[in-house]
């Protein structure tokens, strides 16, 4: 109708001023939840980025953290645009750690295949945090978990069906320490 004409000539920033006002909305409860809930925020925020996010130049403390960031930013235009997607994700675990939250060591018994959980200790971050372990392969681990609990690497390696690459990964970073290779009984 004439009138709706009319209207949309008359209003027509009308969309501009509402899509501000929702991400200055969306930003103040983001904010709200940053401030009141960190541990909330963090498991969050590292959840949505969890493809990117690297346990390993990360997960240990906040001296090798910004020693990892400095690393990749002295690369200067040569980093690849994962690397500088990482730089992001950097500087809020950096943040993370100067408001005193840290990672606990991924556990092959507690954590989830792709979220980060808030514990009393810090945020376990999930499987896939790992580099080389996709998500297909933390799924399939925590599956095999929780029908019951693994005996040996064998018996890890037998029932999630996972390749030896990603045996490796899981024992260079320590979550099979302590876990025998096989789950055969020996007598001497």
């Amino acid at each position: 109708p004439d009138w709706y004409i009319a209207s949309c000539k008359k209003i027509k920033y009308m969309f501009p001023k509402a899509h501000a006002v929702a991400y200055v909305t969306m930003a103040y409860r983001i904010a709200y939840c940053k401030v009141h809930y960190p541990m909330a925020f963090y498991a969050t925020y590292f959840t949505v980025r969890a493809d990117d996010f690297d346990f390993t130049l990360m997960g240990h403390g906040k001296e090798k953290l910004l020693e990892n960031k400095h690393a990749i930013e002295a690369k200067g235009q040569d980093a690849s645009d994962k690397e500088k997607n990482i730089i992001t994700i950097m500087e809020v675990c950096n943040e993370m750690y100067a408001r005193g939250i840290k990672f606990v060591d991924i556990d092959i018994k507690k954590s989830h295949a792709t979220k980060f959980i808030p514990t009393e200790e810090g945020l376990l971050p999930p499987l896939n945090a790992l580099p080389n372990l996709g998500i297909n392969a933390a799924n399939s681990i925590t599956a095999a978990r929780d029908e019951e609990d693994f005996s040996s690497i064998e018996d890890l390696q037998q029932r999630s069906k996972v390749t030896k690459t990603v045996i490796e990964v899981l024992k260079e970073a320590g979550v099979l320490n302590g876990m025998p290779d096989s789950s055969q009984l020996t007598f001497f």
